[in-house]
């Protein structure tokens, strides 16, 4: 287990709803990976870099419901910025995106 937090150290981190809206390979990345574009609601348009090939093809990510940090700074990988963190549970090489369990409005925040 990681350190403890405080309450408010938790409520610093903003964890939203988004859908992914495209799916591109990401040949440039070190580790394999996709470049996403998720559609955060009122909260726009962001992408990330997630290696998630070897659990997801593309066409199973178009139009999926994730749960994503949105408040980190954006980050250079490769030639691409990623702005937000989609987050997955990890079990050893694999990696199951979470999501909600129905549909929900983009941009809704998970507390």
């Amino acid at each position: 287990m990681k350190e403890t937090i405080s309450f408010e150290d938790f409520t610093k981190v903003d964890i939203r709803v988004g859908t992914i809206v495209q799916v591109n390979d990401f040949p440039k990345a070190r580790k394999p990976a996709y470049q996403l574009t998720i559609d955060f609601g009122d909260l726009g348009i962001k992408k990330s870099s997630a290696q998630i090939t070897r659990d997801y093809a593309p066409e199973e990510l178009l139009e999926r419901q994730i749960i994503a940090i949105v408040n980190f700074p954006k980050k250079q990988i490769a030639n691409f910025r990623s702005a937000c963190l989609v987050m997955g549970a990890v079990q050893g090489k694999n990696v199951m995106l979470l999501s909600p369990e129905i549909k929900v409005k983009n941009g809704t925040i998970v507390s």
